[in-house]
C-alpha cells in the first residue's frame, strides 16, 4: 500500500497508524519507513512512549481493582471465593494480552532509540563534513590573497600577515591515526590541485616560508607570497 501522508494525520490516526506498525510482523516497509525518517522519528517515539505509559497505568489499575475485588469476595464467603475464581479465566487473558502488548510496545520504542541515534550519528557526520568543507574553501580563499599580494607585488600590512598565518597555525585532524595537520599542508596536498612549477616560481615559494616569519609588514622584501608549489609531483592530487 502506498504510506500516508503524516502531515495530514490527526494525533488518533497517527497513534493508530504507529501502534498497527510496531510488531515486525505486520509493517508495510514504506509507512515503517516513513515513520521512522529523521522527520518523523521523534513524533513516533513520543506517540508510542504515551501508549506505553498509558497501558502501564492500566495494567497497574486493574490490578489493584482484581485485588480489591479478591478481598470482598473472600469476605463474602464460599459464594463470593466461586464468583472469584469464575471470573479469574476472563482477568488472566485479559492481562496476558495487554502485558504482551505492553512488552511489544516497549519493543519498539527501543528499536527506534536505535534507529534514532543512527540518525544523530549521521546528521552529526553531515554537519563535521559540511564545518570541515567551509574551513577547506576558507583556507582556499586566504591561500587565493597570499597568491594575489605576490602577483601584483604589492606591499604586505599586518593583517595580511595575520591572516595568512592562520594557515600554518590552525590544524585539522587528518588520516587514519587522526593527526593534526596545519591547513596549509592540507591545502598542499589535499584540498588544491599541484602542479609544476618552474624556477622562478620556485623561488617565490622560499620567499613564502620567508614572509611568513617576517616582521609585521615593515619590510618590501615580503611584498607577497606565492601559491605554494611542488616541483616533480604529478598526482594531481584534487580536494
Amino acid at each position: 500500500m502506498d504510506a500516508p501522508d503524516l502531515t495530514l494525520l490527526d494525533d488518533r490516526q497517527y497513534e493508530q497508524l504507529a501502534v498497527a506498525h510496531a510488531h515486525p510482523k505486520y509493517r508495510d516497509a514504506d509507512t515503517w519507513q516513513l515513520l521512522t525518517s529523521p522527520q518523523h522519528i521523534e513524533h513516533t517515539r513520543a506517540v508510542l512512549a504515551n501508549v506505553h505509559q498509558r497501558t502501564a497505568a492500566t495494567l497497574r489499575r486493574r490490578k489493584t481493582e482484581r485485588e480489591t475485588f479478591q478481598q470482598e469476595c473472600h469476605a463474602r464467603g464460599e459464594d463470593g471465593k466461586k464468583e472469584w475464581f469464575a471470573t479469574r479465566p476472563e482477568y488472566e487473558r485479559w492481562r496476558h494480552g495487554t502485558a504482551g502488548f505492553h512488552q511489544m510496545i516497549q519493543q519498539a520504542i527501543a528499536e527506534l532509540g536505535k534507529l534514532q541515534k543512527a540518525h544523530n550519528r549521521a546528521a552529526n557526520h553531515r554537519n563535521h563534513d559540511d564545518a570541515r568543507e567551509t574551513l577547506r574553501k576558507l583556507a582556499v580563499a586566504v591561500q587565493r590573497h597570499q597568491a594575489a599580494h605576490a602577483k601584483t607585488g604589492t606591499i604586505a600590512g599586518q593583517e595580511d600577515y595575520e591572516l595568512w598565518q592562520l594557515l600554518d597555525r590552525l590544524t585539522v585532524p587528518c588520516g587514519p591515526a587522526q593527526e593534526q595537520t596545519t591547513l596549509r599542508t592540507m591545502l598542499d596536498f589535499y584540498w588544491t590541485d599541484v602542479d609544476m612549477v618552474t624556477d622562478v616560481e620556485a623561488g617565490r615559494a622560499r620567499m613564502e616560508a620567508a614572509m611568513r616569519e617576517a616582521p609585521a609588514g615593515r619590510s618590501a622584501r615580503y611584498a607577497g607570497v606565492p601559491r605554494a608549489r611542488h616541483v616533480g609531483n604529478e598526482k594531481g592530487l584534487a580536494g
